[in-house]
């Protein structure tokens, strides 16, 4: 009985990253049911339902074989890519940005999934590449195209933020597969040199929010008014917060979006820095253990997906903290987990599912060069 199949599929999973992943959605419930005043409604229950049926949806992705996503990666981002096209033509408006796609039983944003499918096309692309041709102008071209049209089209909804996570995902991808640095570094130059090109394509709002990130003094109750909220919120929480239930500035309505890109400051003046090392810590160890996958995993594929979909977890983490605490532009980036939002929990469970799937199998040669 001990050696049944399904005792040992149970054995096989990583209790740690699960119960990290239990501990940081639990937290956002709790910071949610604050957040509307000592109610489950409207955040928390919906935030609760979600997350149970997507932790049980993770758990299912981390029994699929590895191999399902090498052989389906190219039409997972095709799908993907179609979606967003279609969000151009029949996308629901929302926020000033038509980044949304009604089904009728759901409400998805297709950009959320471009994270991972760019992550896995990639992976495909250079586990099928022989390792000569990695830095040859023919083998760059593809993966440019494959980053450059979602990127594109994610601009027009517009959504900066998602765009750039989107970049960064592809250029990871391209630098773990061993593109030469001065490729990079010259990249870097000419974006360099392009920023007066990207800055006059910027909307009014995008220009703004990079104004006031250079000095939100300079408009403090226009602009600057949501990163100024979010410092006071940060700052007077101290080492150990307000307590719960006890904060002011969300409370009072002073802290704008508390719910979802300003929840890390809703959590912090409770909570304090006691509650932001919490937080940090149990993301350090999703982002150790998912690292520590790639770093054993035999197959190129999957050293390659597991690491660019731990730095896309990384991204969402860095940018939102960064955001809410006057270190970056606001672009929109929920913190992982714990920010109200069924398409980014959405998108991180499966990610976090998919490296367990490879995590299973990090022993397979996954040798389906030209399949699919």
């Amino acid at each position: 009985m001990l050696n049944a199949p399904w005792i040992q599929r149970l054995r096989e999973l990583p209790w740690l990253a699960i119960l990290t992943i239990a501990a940081l959605g639990g937290f956002g419930i709790v910071i949610l049911y604050s957040a509307a005043g000592g109610h489950f409604a409207p955040w928390a229950i919906i935030h609760s339902i979600r997350f149970g049926v997507l932790m049980t949806a993770m758990l299912i992705i981390s029994q699929v074989n590895a191999r399902l996503w090498l052989r389906h990666a190219y039409w997972f981002y095709a799908v993907v890519l179609v979606a967003l096209v279609a969000v151009e033509i029949f996308g629901q408006m929302g926020g000033g940005s038509q980044r949304w796609l009604d089904l009728g039983f759901i409400r998805l944003q297709p950009s959320e999934f471009m994270k991972l499918a760019i992550i896995l096309a990639l992976a495909r692309y250079y586990h099928n590449l022989p390792r000569p041709f990695i830095g040859t102008l023919n083998a760059l071209w593809p993966p440019l195209v494959l980053i450059g049209l979602p990127a594109a089209l994610v601009m027009l909804q517009p959504d900066l933020g998602t765009a750039l996570s989107i970049v960064f995902g592809g250029v990871v991808m391209m630098f773990l597969s061993g593109v030469s640095i001065w490729l990079f570094v010259g990249g870097g130059v000419a974006l360099v040199a392009a920023l007066p090109v990207a800055w006059s394509m910027l909307h009014d709002y995008q220009r703004k929010r990079v104004l006031i990130f250079m000095d939100p003094e300079s408009d403090p109750l226009g602009a600057g008014y949501h990163i100024t909220q979010s410092k006071i919120a940060i700052g007077s929480g101290g080492i150990t917060g307000k307590g719960f239930l006890q904060g002011t500035q969300s409370h009072l309505d002073y802290l704008p979006e508390l719910h979802t890109d300003f929840i890390f400051a809703t959590m912090a003046e409770e909570w304090g820095l006691a509650g932001g090392l919490f937080i940090l810590i149990g993301f350090g160890i999703l982002l150790g253990w998912a690292i520590s996958v790639a770093l054993t995993s035999r197959a190129m594929f999957s050293r390659l997906a597991a690491m660019g979909l731990a730095a896309t977890l990384f991204f969402y983490l860095a940018i939102n903290m960064m955001m809410v605490m006057g270190l970056a532009p606001v672009v929109g980036i929920p913190l992982p987990l714990i920010s109200y939002g069924g398409s980014a929990m959405m998108t991180v469970m499966i990610l976090l599912g998919i490296v367990m799937s490879i995590a299973r199998q990090r022993d397979a040669d996954l040798l389906d060069r030209g399949n699919g």
